[in-house]
């Protein structure tokens, strides 16, 4: 196994079908046995665009560590660039394991709204406000059972060969893309409702309702202050939470204040303080009195927003079906408590808070599915087990459709690579050298240290090992870390004491960021009829829905003296 220096050939393909024939020099060598309708390009050494921080870090550790990746590859359309370092998951040396003739990424372009600040606020600036954060391998919850996903095949001594094979890759054919019927005169809360739609309203309301007669009996006297809620009330009181997000004040009793400098008229309007208070108290997704108990059957820990999750499960998968590069990854929700759900994540901006991974879009960040962490791993094994099976479950459905599936350090594993091959799919993330499958020639402790630019390889039919030092970029991991910092521009809802309801308003806030990534897409960046700005952001799409959820809705007035 030689090693190919810096300047020299990368396994970075594509078809001669997907894009036009490149010369090839006859002085050059192929890392790879390919046949003639494939192409192959040189990939120039990228140095590592470091901030001040990871320079004094790496002062501090000397040598950078030794990384790995895993990697899928498919074959790639016309439209896309080959750009290995895209490929490299973390500084210092990586190592990349391959199921197809390289993943190659979008292209985006520098005025695109998903790569720029005009997300979260007006601005001239073409600089992007979404900072996409390193790769780290992580503990993830046991939310499945354990099961053995080690295949002995790929632990066998003969199992990794030379790169000599050819790669065969099937094209990604499937339907994608928007699947709504809103026409040019659809409005925010027209493609709000794609994602949220009435029933979800209509079932808040009913179990908000009798969860409120559910208290005073439980407290056996009634609530003088209480009357039952309807829709247009419940549609108002999300749309005040919206608002909370872009207009924060520390408590919220502040925006009914009658100082003319911090109180606002808008709530006022609307409806109460001690309404809205009450609102709070009793808002409900499900019915208390049939949840089940800790150890009986049927018992489930996210009972209090299953209603939410399936409904919003549902919309969310069939308002826009997956395009070809997908992005599995993790984020994280902010309580202000003691949980015991909490993780604790070095590697995000949030490093600690509630997890949730998701399945997202690469380039729009248009989320698709999710799952909730609700409990620590007994063991490794279980650890590994979780891992396969929640990347079966977020893909589920996607199966012989070809996808390039994007992944972190703890999802990636060559049996699970070796599966998601064989279900017609392809991935890529960063790996453990020490898990099992991993190519032996390829440890550490076999390669030794790398000059930048060289690289080692491996092959077992499409799955290519190969381990480089090359910059720490991934184009298309940025499809979880742009939801998730959409989504944090503005947050949704109240500090609470209990768990669930950051969930319900972490949904509410997915919904707003998939519905203004639909309506972009819908629109080509065109805003709404009536808007006179130069430039549709998220905060004028949620300052519109907020108002159009509100409407003309008018409750009980009052006033809050401040003293």
């Amino acid at each position: 196994m030689a090693a190919r220096k810096r300047g020299e050939l990368f396994t970075i393909l594509e078809t001669s079908t997907d894009t036009e024939t490149n010369a090839l020099s006859d002085s050059e060598d192929c890392p790879l046995n390919l046949p003639v309708d494939v192409k192959w390009f040189e990939i120039p050494f990228r140095k590592s665009e470091s901030d001040e921080e990871d320079e004094e870090q790496q002062e501090d550790k000397g040598e950078p560590e030794l990384e790995s990746a895993a990697v899928s590859a498919a074959a790639a359309e016309g439209e896309d660039t080959a750009d290995s370092a895209s490929y490299i998951a973390g500084g210092g040396c990586n190592i990349i394991l391959v199921t197809g003739n390289g993943i190659k990424h979008e292209d985006y372009e520098e005025d695109s709204y998903y790569a720029t600040s005009n997300n979260c606020s007006e601005t001239s600036s073409t600089d992007s406000d979404i900072d996409f954060s390193d790769l780290e391998e992580e503990e993830h919850p046991a939310l499945f059972s354990t099961y053995d996903v080690l295949d002995d095949e790929c632990t066998s001594p003969d199992f990794w060969g030379e790169p000599d094979q050819v790669i065969s890759i099937e094209p990604f054919t499937a339907d994608s893309g928007l699947q709504h019927s809103l026409g040019d005169d659809a409005d925010t809360l027209d493609y709000f409702r794609l994602l949220f739609p009435d029933s979800l309203f209509e079932h808040m309301v009913e179990q908000t309702n009798n969860y409120a007669l559910y208290r005073q009996r439980r407290g056996g006297r009634s609530d003088a202050h209480w009357h039952p809620t309807d829709i247009r009330e419940m549609r108002a009181y999300v749309g005040l939470n919206i608002l909370m997000g872009i207009n924060q004040l520390p408590e919220y009793g502040m925006y009914w204040a009658s100082d003319i400098f911090i109180g606002n008229a808008g709530f006022k309007k609307t409806m109460t303080a001690r309404r809205f208070e009450k609102l709070n108290q009793n808002l409900h997704l499900c019915d208390r009195e049939s949840e089940p108990s800790k150890g009986e059957l049927g018992y489930d820990g996210l009972y209090k927003i299953r209603p939410l999750l399936d409904m919003v499960g549902s919309t969310m998968w069939d308002a826009y079906l997956p395009n070809r590069s997908l992005t599995i990854d993790e984020c994280a929700i902010a309580p202000k408590g003691r949980f015991s759900p909490t993780q604790y994540m070095p590697s995000k901006p949030l490093r600690k808070g509630l997890k949730v991974w998701m399945l997202c879009d690469s380039r729009s960040g248009y989320c698709h599915r999710t799952r909730i962490y609700v409990g620590k791993p007994s063991d490794d094994l279980a650890a590994a087990a979780l891992s396969h099976k929640m990347v079966t479950s977020l893909v589920r459905g996607l199966e012989g459709r070809h996808h390039h599936i994007f992944m972190d350090s703890f999802f990636t594993s060559v049996p699970l690579l070796q599966h998601l091959l064989h279900q017609g799919l392809y991935a890529c993330g960063p790996t453990n050298p020490c898990r099992c499958g991993y190519p032996e020639a390829l440890k550490p402790r076999n390669v030794g240290k790398l000059a930048p630019g060289e690289f080692y390889q491996c092959q077992h039919g499409n799955l290519v090992a190969t381990i480089t030092k090359d910059a720490k970029i991934v184009k298309n991991m940025r499809g979880v870390d742009l939801c998730d910092q959409l989504r944090e521009c503005y947050q949704v809802g109240r500090p609470c004491k209990k768990w669930w309801r950051y969930f319900v308003w972490f949904y509410v806030n997915l919904c707003i960021v998939n519905a203004y990534v639909v309506q972009r897409e819908s629109r080509g960046g065109s805003p709404p009829a009536g808007f006179n700005g130069k430039q549709f952001t998220q905060r004028h799409f949620r300052i519109r829905l907020a108002q159009q959820l509100i409407g003309d809705y008018q409750g009980e007035t009052e006033i809050i003296h401040l003293h």
